[in-house]
């Protein structure tokens, strides 16, 4: 497009412009288009072998079916939307079963709550017996504690071999990494210490290759020197081991009102991610030492605190749009029943009872926190036992399904509709919403909830979901 302006002046003011836009695009390429695991599970380093993500999924499977044997159980521990019209009797759950079989499509029309429970119970009994772990992270942080030096390097090398082995069995979870401990003065020699042992031995285990989304973890990051440090001792291990530059990837953890705002006042976050250059993948949000930062107490620590909040929406606002994923913190009440039979003696019918109560109470707690979570746009969460990891899925699955009709309907008026604005019912639609409706087909594909046919019945191709734009969608389709 020719302007009529036509002066030297003009010119200047439109390469200032350019250039000015350009940094910003540069700054903000926007959400990466990768896959981004719906957690990660953290386990002492102590305890990491090359089988271990295997070990944790069945254990997963195990405790979801002992203590959800069926859908309807499932509904009423999470309360999911139209529990109450459920019967528990084995009579009624098996007709239920028998009929959603066959007329599933029938009873998502004309009974979307029932439909709902037994499609998401079925959807996490088949995610979790074929990956139960997507992201695992071997610990020698707070999982591991402080150990004598010799224990540390021993499990440090133990680990790394464990790992290499892992790679070759093809036993790994899609996603790994490993948390060191923070650059504090009195931790960073020790931290340092064990990320070479570690990173040096399992490269030369594993002819020299890393496994696939393989991070370091660096918690409690206060100054930005600290990551940079960081990033220069990854660069001296990838010259050790003669490795291409920027191989081996970061992610932050922000765990204390420092990691929010540096001694002037600013906000730290895009400065810790400008300081991995380019090395940094995600930024996770630590609650507990947040909390115990901010000068909460013990009892009322929890996802929910409204000053998690206020950090979570510092870390979306300052991190948006920038390709780091965002992951939140973990629920820290686990699902385990407090009785355990004892010398071949099998428990008594209200342990049993007991042990569901106590489980089911914690299922509950955990789906509220992560649904807390994914209203507030963290797509991603620590779990800290595998019994949580069917309730991630229960929430994550259950967040999207919900609303899968009204999303379809919404973006296939948008797509037929071009650039129009819509009104679809009572909600009035325009381009912005166009996008957010995009990303939530996109997260939901991401976790497992739809599949791509049910992105595709919307009248929007894969090619359009993957480019992650609505506005590219919509002006290609002008030209068109």
């Amino acid at each position: 497009m020719e302007l009529s302006l036509n002066s030297e002046s003009l010119k200047e003011v439109l390469a200032s412009l350019s250039s000015a836009n350009q940094t910003l695009m540069k700054q903000y390429p926007g959400e990466s288009p990768e896959r981004q695991p719906v957690h990660t599970l953290y386990g002492g380093a102590q305890l990491f072998k090359s089988d271990s993500t295997q070990k944790i999924g069945n254990l997963a499977v195990k405790n979801f079916h002992e203590y959800a044997p069926n859908f309807v159980v499932f509904a009423k521990a999470l309360k999911l939307d139209g529990h109450q019209l459920l019967s528990d009797s084995k009579e009624n759950i098996a007709k239920f079963e028998n009929e959603l079989k066959n007329n599933n499509e029938k009873y998502k029309l004309e009974n979307e709550s029932i439909w709902l429970a037994y499609t998401v119970y079925n959807k996490i009994a088949e995610k979790i017996k074929r990956e139960a772990v997507e992201d695992f992270r071997i610990d020698f942080e707070d999982g591991f504690g402080n150990r004598p030096d010799d224990e540390e390097d021993s499990t440090a090398k133990f680990a790394a071999e464990q790992l290499a082995k892992g790679m070759s069995e093809k036993t790994v979870s899609p996603f790994i990494g490993i948390r060191i401990k923070p650059f504090t003065e009195e931790l960073k020699n020790r931290s340092i210490r064990t990320l070479d042992i570690f990173l040096t031995t399992l490269l030369n285990n594993s002819s020299n290759k890393l496994p696939n989304n393989f991070v370091i973890t660096l918690p409690k990051v206060t100054i930005t020197e600290q990551v940079t440090a960081l990033v220069k001792i990854l660069e001296l291990i990838e010259n050790k081991m003669s490795l291409p530059n920027n191989t081996i990837k970061l992610e932050i953890m922000i765990e204390t009102t420092q990691s929010i705002f540096n001694t002037k006042g600013e906000s730290n976050l895009l400065a810790f991610v400008n300081a991995a250059n380019g090395r940094c993948t995600g930024a996770h949000f630590g609650v507990y030492d947040y909390t115990a930062s901010c000068d909460i107490t013990a009892k009322y620590q929890s996802m929910d605190h409204p000053v998690c909040d206020f950090a979570r929406h510092m870390m979306k606002v300052a991190l948006a749009s920038t390709g780091v994923w965002l992951s939140d913190g973990a629920t820290n009440v686990m699902p385990v029943g407090p009785n355990r039979a004892k010398d071949g003696q099998t428990l008594t019918e209200q342990e049993i009872k007991e042990n569901h109560s106590v489980v089911h109470a914690a299922w509950k707690l955990d789906y509220d926190h992560i649904e807390h979570s994914l209203r507030h746009g963290f797509y991603q969460g620590w779990d800290l036992h595998p019994a949580q990891l069917p309730i991630r899925y229960a929430a994550c699955y259950t967040f999207f399904l919900q609303g899968l009709s009204q999303a379809s309907i919404r973006l296939k008026n948008f797509i037929e509709k071009a650039a129009q604005a819509t009104l679809v019912g009572d909600v009035f639609d325009d381009a912005a919403t166009g996008q957010g409706l995009l990303n939530y087909f996109l997260r939901a594909l991401n976790c497992g909830a739809i599949d791509e046919s049910e992105i595709t019945a919307t009248g929007i191709t894969l090619e359009e979901v993957r480019g992650r734009s609505f506005l590219k969608i919509l002006e290609a389709r002008r030209k068109n």
